[in-house]
């Protein structure tokens, strides 16, 4: 049989075009830019698609062949998704088209047993997917977020508490990591399957687990520039965990 050099990563962000906030896309851009080399010096060969711009159809098509996805960041999963109510704070533009494709691809993952990880939005979309709910606005008491900062000084270091039994805390060799983060939204109910395995201090859940599935979302960014070195490494890596088993 021949043998594949290259595994295939579709990277899957929100969209490519936000002509109405600039700078934020910018700043999207680095972050996803920075979560794609990482996977390339993993030795993956990426496939990066944006959810909005191409439909649900085209997304899952675009996506079959892969052997691993990452969910990157993004705006708010719009409220019908979960059940919860409108206009509430902070709300940013919804992309119901990226919403139901990447709900879709959870969905697939799933069925399908392909590796996949979620990063703070992602794990937003991982939960819902699997039936959670959102908690909408962390309010402005928060360490989650620098609140009124320029894009640039967004994201806020604080510690995550990992469950010492988690395969994720086996992986990166740790049970407590500094993390930046940039989110007003967090997980409420938690998806059938999940296991919360990280907790910020004041007990957001910044970290999930399948508790069968090889699906891990973070709240956190590891990608961010200013991230502990080998975090995204460590966390890319566990991408792998199909090849591992059947090794």
């Amino acid at each position: 049989m021949p043998t594949r050099t290259a595994k295939r990563l579709s990277v899957v962000e929100v969209t490519r075009f936000r002509p109405r906030d600039v700078d934020y896309h910018a700043y999207v851009e680095v972050l996803n830019s920075r979560a794609v080399r990482a996977a390339e010096d993993a030795g993956w060969s990426v496939n990066r698609i944006a959810a909005a711009d191409v439909g649900t159809a085209s997304l899952l098509s675009l996506t079959d062949a892969s052997d691993a996805i990452m969910i990157m960041g993004g705006e708010d999963i719009s409220p019908r998704f979960y059940g919860g109510a409108a206009n509430y704070p902070f709300e940013s533009q919804h992309f119901e088209t990226a919403d139901e494709g990447q709900v879709s691809l959870v969905h697939r993952a799933l069925r399908r047993g392909t590796p996949l990880l979620g990063i703070c939005r992602g794990l937003q979309i991982i939960n819902v997917a699997l039936g959670g709910t959102i908690l909408q606005d962390l309010g402005t008491q928060t360490i989650h977020k620098n609140l009124g900062a320029p894009i640039r000084d967004i994201m806020a270091a604080h510690t995550v508490a990992l469950d010492s039994s988690s395969r994720l805390s086996a992986d990166l060799g740790v049970s407590e990591i500094l993390v930046q983060s940039a989110h007003h939204q967090a997980v409420a109910r938690l998806g059938e399957g999940l296991v919360a395995v990280g907790t910020a201090p004041d007990g957001v859940v910044e970290a999930v687990e399948h508790a069968e599935a090889p699906i891990t979302g973070v709240q956190f960014h590891p990608e961010d520039p200013g991230s502990p070195a080998g975090q995204l490494s460590a966390l890319v890596a566990r991408l792998s965990v199909r090849e591992r088993e059947l090794a």
